[in-house]
């Protein structure tokens, strides 16, 4: 079973095996390490490029892979609020949260369901539209150096941010597979997305 491991304890795990009898085989954005019999696959969350065979653990390439700092956009949404980023690799070098009060839905029947749905609709979409109004103005001026985007939050609500401006089309062209889903969008919530973003999958066969 695959879990997310932060990158230096991946490093920490790994290291000790380093130069010791086994085959790492490097392919397709993963490494696989055969040794001891256990096997371990490790897919950092910005690829691996290198591809090699070795008959002893070889770590470097994905080590490199792990190390690597990136400029990462991150939008966070749910219906109640946004949060708007970039990071140079862990640092936070623009943000912006907001927050909007939207009505749970409504669980009682007849006129007054008809006006709560609406109401709570109403407040929906102005939460949708200021967290589009935000994230553009926050992550427009960094598109060119942008590399990667992490979404998260609720997926409905990320899909309708997205689709409220056309200036965001590019945000899903950079996304990470990977979907945030973190509680409610807040600064401290922000501020420690990184530990998630560079967290590489990691399965091993002892898991």
């Amino acid at each position: 079973m695959a879990r997310f491991v932060g990158r230096e304890n991946v490093r920490k795990r790994l290291a000790p095996l380093a130069g010791e009898p086994g085959r790492t085989i490097y392919a397709g954005g993963e490494a696989r390490i055969d040794t001891a019999g256990e096997l371990i696959v490790v897919r950092p969350p910005f690829g691996l490029a290198h591809e090699g065979e070795y008959d002893v653990v070889q770590l470097e390439p994905l080590f490199e892979a792990l190390a690597a700092d990136h400029v990462v956009a991150a939008l966070l949404v749910r219906l109640g609020g946004y949060a708007v980023g970039v990071f140079d690799g862990e640092r936070l070098v623009a943000s912006k949260v907001g927050s909007r009060f939207v009505k749970g839905r409504h669980k009682k029947g007849g006129s007054s369901s008809g006006r709560f749905s609406r109401r709570r609709d109403e407040q929906a979409r102005a939460l949708i539209e200021e967290a589009a109004e935000v994230a553009v103005r926050v992550l427009e001026p960094w598109r060119d150096r942008v590399e990667f985007v992490a979404l998260g939050g609720d997926r409905g609500a990320i899909d309708r941010v997205l689709a409220a401006s056309a200036e965001l089309g590019w945000l899903a062209e950079h996304a990470l597979p990977r979907f945030f889903t973190v509680p409610e969008p807040r600064q401290r919530v922000l501020e420690r997305l990184p530990y998630d973003v560079y967290s590489a999958e990691v399965a091993s066969d002892s898991d």
